[in-house]
């Protein structure tokens, strides 16, 4: 096996985990055997993610040094976010007003998916702002914050800690020091946790394709197509040009990760390749404050394909259910869906839930979502891989507009090349 790349040991996963789930469709067996497997892997990749986010952006910041050109990164990093997601959301807009995915589907053939926990979730989150989420960044118990896994919370308190260590001058070497090892440690054992990843693809995706069968993907065949031919048109167009522009090619940079793209599709959860993301990019040449601020904060603020499927989700049920979107009402949805994807960043399932908190706002019936909760892991895996090649992209673009002009970039297109 360790002749044969990374790539091929999880796509041969995924390959034998498709075949076992559609020869043991419906039987709870599969589920029973592989569904502990799946979790013990996932439960790894979360085990390490915290430690290394910790770590490279305490050192990272503290390379820095200062607030002042800190706050800069930050300002051009959340620019550059807000600015994709739109565009984003309008491809998805535009994608759904082409191609109609909801026009004509019979509701009576659709099966009806439990979504009450998603319902939960949104009435817990329907109050949460965006100034709360700005508020909610600032952690009052970090130990708390660790524990619950609040990504940003964890992300403000490491800058400050960061900041902290600069300020004090050569005492805070031994603390740069001591977090340099733990990321180096933390690293060497992403790369022990990805050999076991092949069997962990098969597990999962085994147990999603015996439990929903591809039969369930038939009446919902449109929506499939469209949301896929939006990711691509996005990765290939959008986010092809934006690389063109910042230097490099997209092309080179999919080939590049492309160990991580298959590992995060199989998996439905970019949080398994975020350790990865970040080591590519500092091996590339990012520096370790760009690359351990702009990935992480990525994570909550630039998800570029959650954020498309959410519109033409949205755009669906309206069709399916013969709702006429007028050009005002679809502006509203755009704004509205900018608000909602950040103000609940970082909550499970969050595409659904922002989905809940969405509809109701811009009169579609949010019992629409049962229908295509069933299909929802299988839409879940392009949007997984569309936001790894966003939050990769973001690293390089800020990366470039912070060089101003040196030859780092030159440096990282070769590397790529």
């Amino acid at each position: 096996m360790k002749r044969i790349g990374l790539a091929w040991q999880i796509f041969i996963g995924l390959v034998l985990g498709i075949a076992v789930g559609g020869i043991f469709y419906g039987n709870p067996h599969v589920v029973e055997y592989l569904q502990p497997i799946g979790n013990i892997f996932i439960r790894l990749i979360k085990m390490i993610v915290i430690p290394i986010v910790i770590s490279s952006l305490i050192v990272g910041v503290a390379g820095v040094g200062d607030m002042k050109s800190l706050g800069k990164l930050g300002g051009k990093t959340i620019l550059y976010f807000e600015i994709i997601t739109t565009i984003a959301i309008m491809v998805g807009l535009l994608a759904a007003n082409l191609f109609h995915p909801g026009t004509g589907v019979d509701r009576s053939q659709l099966i009806k998916s439990d979504i009450n926990a998603y319902v939960t979730t949104a009435k817990t989150t329907e109050t949460h702002s965006m100034v709360d989420t700005f508020v909610n960044i600032v952690p009052t118990n970090i130990i708390q914050s660790l524990a619950n896994g609040d990504m940003l919370a964890i992300i403000f308190f490491s800058v400050m800690f960061g900041l902290g260590v600069a300020a004090i001058g050569e005492k805070g070497t031994p603390i740069i020091q001591f977090f340099k090892g733990t990321a180096e440690a933390m690293f060497y054992v992403t790369n022990q946790i990805m050999k076991v990843a092949p069997l962990g693809v098969f597990a999962l995706i085994g147990v999603t394709v015996s439990t929903f069968g591809l039969s369930s993907l038939i009446p919902l065949g449109k929506l499939v197509l469209v949301v896929y031919g939006a990711m691509i048109f996005f990765i290939l167009v959008v986010l092809g040009l934006t690389a063109k522009i910042a230097g490099y090619n997209i092309f080179k940079l999919l080939a590049y990760l492309k160990d991580e793209l298959l590992l995060g599709f199989s998996t439905a959860s970019s949080e398994t390749v975020l350790p990865k993301i970040m080591e590519k990019m500092e091996k590339l040449g990012c520096p370790k404050a760009i690359t351990s601020f702009v990935i992480p904060t990525g994570y909550s603020f630039n998800l570029d394909g959650s954020t498309l499927y959410q519109a033409i989700a949205a755009m669906f049920i309206a069709q399916m259910y013969g709702i006429h979107m007028s050009i005002g009402q679809q502006i509203t949805l755009v704004l509205v869906l900018m608000l909602t994807s950040k103000g609940i960043a970082g909550v499970p399932g969050v595409s659904f839930v922002v989905l809940l908190a969405t509809l109701g706002s811009v009169g579609i019936p949010v019992e629409g979502l049962a229908f295509i909760a069933g299909i929802d892991r299988i839409l879940d895996m392009a949007r997984t891989a569309v936001n790894i090649v966003g939050n990769s992209l973001a690293a390089l673009v800020i990366t470039k507009w912070e060089s101003k002009g040196n030859k780092l970039e030159e440096k990282i297109g070769q590397k790529i090349a």
